[in-house]
């Protein structure tokens, strides 16, 4: 089921770019959940055409909830708040409620709004795959941690410096400049002026600068612990965004020594196919070092596909390390396939720490 929702969602990302009409992007996920949800509970293209209408019509989310100098809660539940009503929207159409049909060619849906074309017809082709391997899947990205996966590309720069330079994360103290160049629209989104000085969860984890400064101290950690500063040495954890971090003196002084430019039409031209950026840091005994152009980082999908599963593995079992007794218990409830309703249905009924049972 989340497969199907990532294709669709992804497909819909290809046609129709949500962000030029100030449209959050969640809004393609709640038209990929309001379809599978409402395959899945056993309805027909009726019904999936209904829930698909009820969601365009009524619950379409704008950029509204990213707008200001510090994000809010908003912006880190839109996801969720979009699957909930794409959900309900599903079991209304399910229970007999009619939504608008023929959406994608409705004149007043959003769709013919934000993209006139002739009476009748829908702005966009939107083909789905079937079998080999044109699936919008293959060309997604698995976030290795918890950054805005923008930011990718500058992570991989710093890991890459890293295994070249040991002394680079041994020493952040002697960094006298960084530079990271990169892409629209990620110069525009996690390179916001108002975004070098995050105050909230929420815009730290949207902050280039920030992601950047803070995977730098967590190399530093690693080295002095002994450990690689690698993807696995650096991964960005929920600690890595509470207030202690956020306000943390080194943090601001790497970003103050920090310059965000954009890369020009190079590195735009190699959107969305990869995530294109490259970073050079001055320092003080390990000289001017260069990361060169990287396109596909660690979790992309034409990077390394062994690596990915084995970061992707240890990114489940460190977040859900301190919530359960036995991650690998979590692991194998988890895995529906050939699993039974009753199976499913069961699937969390364990204790999660920290939880009122009540």
């Amino acid at each position: 089921v989340m497969l199907l929702i990532d294709e669709i969602r992804g497909r819909l990302a290809e046609v129709f770019p949500l962000r030029s009409f100030a449209i959050d992007h969640v809004h393609h996920g709640a038209v990929a959940c309001a379809a599978a949800a409402a395959a899945v509970l056993g309805g027909d293209v009726d019904v999936i055409e209904s829930a698909i209408g009820i969601v365009v019509a009524h619950y379409v989310p704008f950029r509204a909830i990213r707008a200001g100098h510090q994000l809010s809660d908003s912006k880190g539940a839109s996801a969720a708040l979009s699957a909930e009503v794409a959900v309900s929207a599903a079991r209304r159409a399910l229970g007999g409620f009619v939504g608008p049909r023929d959406v994608f060619r409705n004149p007043l849906a959003i769709y013919r709004r934000f993209m006139p074309c002739p009476e009748g017809r829908s702005p966009f082709d939107l083909e789905l795959g079937l079998t080999g391997d044109a699936f919008a899947l293959h060309s997604m990205h698995f976030k290795l941690g918890l950054y805005e996966h923008q930011s990718a590309g500058a992570i991989q720069a710093l890991v890459d410096l890293f295994a070249r330079v040991p002394d680079l994360a041994a020493d952040p103290a002697g960094i006298r400049r960084i530079e990271v160049a990169i892409y629209e629209p990620a110069f525009s989104i996690i390179a916001d002026p108002a975004k070098r000085s995050p105050t909230t969860r929420q815009s730290a984890d949207h902050s280039l600068p920030y992601i950047v400064a803070r995977t730098i101290q967590k190399a530093r950690a690693a080295v002095a612990a002994g450990t690689a500063p690698d993807w696995a040495g650096v991964m960005l954890l929920p600690g890595d965004y509470d207030d202690e971090r956020i306000a943390d003196p080194g943090v601001r002084a790497l970003v103050e020594r920090m310059a965000i430019i954009h890369g020009g039409p190079e590195y735009d031209a190699a959107y969305p196919d990869g995530i294109p950026t490259s970073l050079s840091i001055d320092h003080v005994s390990c000289g001017r070092l260069e990361s060169g152009l990287v396109r596909y980082p660690a979790g992309h999908a034409r990077a390394d596909a062994a690596a990915t599963a084995r970061l992707v593995d240890l990114k489940f079992r460190r977040l859900v390390a301190g919530a359960v007794d036995d991650p690998d218990v979590l692991r194998a409830r988890v895995r529906l396939g050939g699993r039974s309703a009753d199976d499913v249905a069961e699937a969390y009924g364990f204790p999660i720490h920290g939880c009122d049972p009540g």
